[in-house]
């Protein structure tokens, strides 16, 4: 799902003000990560990014993209997920919908999903143990049954 053109001035400004407000540098190379981020739909590794990046023609060094990662985490506008023992993987957050994952332990496709449900019974659950719930993830591991899974095995077809 991509942004408006509103709603990315919208996520710069806020990057802008997160940074300024933490006397931190306003760099042309942080808003080429953003900007990176923002313009992809899946779910990304650092080292991807860093490669996507310099492919552009970015002159953005490999620790800025990992600060640059950690500052966008800070303000709100992405998030970190550790799916079982992959790298870490982000995505951006400003907008985005509440959403949980399944993934395939053999291609190691993420697919996204929402379910209202799930909302409800967080809800729930948050009223019985007088909590107040700031985010939840679930991840859900599995084999997908797609024919061209990469790697599954004879047996898993």
């Amino acid at each position: 799902m991509s942004l408006t053109t509103t709603q990315l001035g919208e996520v710069r400004a806020q990057f802008l003000a997160f940074l300024k407000e933490r006397g931190q540098r306003r760099t042309p190379e942080r808003l080429a990560v953003l900007d990176a981020l923002y313009a992809t739909n899946d779910h990304v590794d650092a080292d991807t990014l860093f490669a996507r990046l310099k492919e552009g023609g970015a002159t953005v060094s490999r620790a800025t993209v990992y600060n640059t990662l950690d500052l966008l985490i800070e303000s709100d506008l992405a998030v970190r997920h550790q799916f079982g023992q992959q790298q870490a993987k982000y995505e951006r957050a400003y907008a985005y919908w509440q959403h949980d994952h399944l993934i395939c332990e053999d291609c190691g496709e993420i697919l996204e999903f929402c379910d209202p449900r799930l909302q409800e019974i967080q809800e729930s659950v948050a009223e019985i143990y007088g909590f107040d719930v700031a985010r939840h993830a679930l991840t859900v591991y599995g084999h997908c049954r797609r024919e061209a899974c990469p790697n599954r095995t004879a047996e898993a077809a």
